[in-house]
């Protein structure tokens, strides 16, 4: 279904390139590099299995567990219905 001036599928073309754009900055934010042995933030030792799974890792699995939290208490809505647009 075109719309104005688009072209047919010119919507879903914009719906892939902002998937791939996320894609590529996630990637972007991965670890990489040499595992650290003691987490940054607390000094725990880093378990051996973590550092081979997660190449550049930095934190223990509790630590980065309450970072991940942090990240998704911000209350950002990806329900996108009109309604959570609005408030």
């Amino acid at each position: 279904m075109a719309g104005g001036w688009t072209r047919d599928g010119a919507v879903q073309d914009q719906i892939d390139d902002t998937v791939s754009d996320a894609v590529q900055a996630a990637r972007t934010r991965m670890p990489r590099g040499e595992s650290a042995r003691f987490c940054d933030v607390c000094g725990e030792e880093i378990p051996e299995k973590r550092r081979q799974a997660l190449p550049g890792v930095r934190t223990c699995v509790a630590c980065q567990s309450e970072r991940d939290a942090a990240v998704r208490s911000t209350g950002i809505n990806r329900r996108g219905s009109k309604d959570s647009q609005l408030r």
